[in-house]
């Protein structure tokens, strides 16, 4: 399927009333996981942060598409900035929601999850949005008073995204497989 007929069907999904109510569902459950499904490793004199608010933004663009994906992505960061504001809203983090719902949904949408594709998913997502873009924002963010250099804020991201790279590509992987399944059994009830 082309990209474009991709984003045209994607957002076809948001005409439907249950694909909104499981869309919704999905944005809740990316705004709770990203409030406390939260752990912080210290790895190598780096605080690795490990979260599931990837994980409704992937699954929503594995069922839904690219486009309500990325507005999982993007409302629930700005969602969970106004449930708990955490300093001053930066929109730089609401662009790496979008950028990863768009990823995940030209990648897996049509619950096309095989292994591969899964993987390169992640790694796509990995490489532009959570390692170069989320380098760059806290660069802008805390360079004045951190003193570091792009280059050690892209370091720590580097050695973040290499110690979640095989839980988080096995939790997409599984969650996808289970969605799929469920679907396909939904399906044959309905008929």
């Amino acid at each position: 399927m082309s990209p474009l007929k991709m984003l045209k069907n994607s957002i076809l999904e948001l005409k439907n009333p249950r694909s909104l109510a499981l869309i919704a569902m999905l944005l809740a459950l990316r705004v709770v996981l990203g409030m406390f499904a939260n752990t912080t490793l210290p790895v190598f004199g780096n605080a690795v942060k490990i979260s599931g608010a990837f994980l409704p933004i992937a699954m929503a663009g594995a069922m839904f598409g690219p486009v309500p994906a990325l507005l999982v992505g993007a409302l629930g960061d700005i969602v969970s900035f106004l449930i708990v504001p955490t300093g001053a809203y930066f929109p730089g983090f609401t662009v790496s929601g979008a950028l990863t719902g768009l990823i995940y949904g030209f990648f897996l949408y049509q619950n096309r999850f095989t292994l591969p594709r899964v993987i390169l998913a992640w790694s796509v997502n990995t490489l532009v949005v959570e390692t170069f873009l989320a380098a760059y924002w806290l660069f802008l963010l805390y360079s004045a008073s951190a003193g570091k250099s792009y280059e050690a804020w892209l370091l720590s991201r580097v050695i973040s995204q290499a110690v979640k790279c095989v839980p988080e590509i096995l939790i997409v992987f599984g969650a996808g497989r289970l969605i799929c399944k469920a679907e396909r059994s939904l399906s044959r009830k309905t008929r």
